[in-house]
């Protein structure tokens, strides 16, 4: 196991990071986690993985926001957005549109079974892309726009001091 990452947290590399290492490690199972933001940077790499038969297999966290600077702006400015909000494409069909598989799950139970169908096409040869949509004001494992809001007021309703 490997992980290609930039020490800079820079947005928009994940998906033609992915999509290289698939090409030069054609026997080797590429998997790339990318936010919906990070993603709308690059997804159009997808056309390259297809046109060289490289098969990552790219997660998409559609959440529908820049979720780190949500994140900011929710413990800076608790309640005032700006600029965050994303209007996404279905991914899945963009996917699709390339010639890759493409699908969307929208609850836990349904993840394993797109693994396997997503694995499956990856073994043979064709890119895979599964869009994952977590619960409305979800930006990450355990934190929420309401927990943002909850920390920035001080946890009591009132600003923090």
């Amino acid at each position: 196991m490997r992980q290609l990452a930039p020490r800079n947290g820079s947005m928009g590399y994940s998906v033609p990071a992915g999509v290289a290492a698939a090409v030069a490690c054609p026997g080797r199972q590429v998997v790339t986690l990318a936010g919906d933001g990070c993603f709308l940077m690059n997804g159009q790499e997808l056309a390259t993985a297809v046109a060289h038969e490289a098969a990552p297999l790219i997660l998409v966290v559609d959440n529908g926001t820049y979720g780190t600077i949500r994140k900011h702006q929710e413990l800076a400015h608790p309640g005032r957005v700006s600029g965050t909000d994303l209007l996404n494409p279905d991914f899945a069909a963009y996917a699709r549109a390339f010639g890759a598989h493409g699908e969307t799950v929208t609850a836990t139970e349904e993840f394993a079974p797109a693994l396997e169908r997503a694995l499956a096409n990856c073994r043979s040869g064709r890119a895979a892309l599964i869009s994952l949509r977590p619960a409305e004001g979800r930006l990450a494992p355990g934190m929420t726009v309401g927990s943002l809001r909850q920390q920035a007021y001080g946890g009591d309703g009132g600003p923090a001091v």
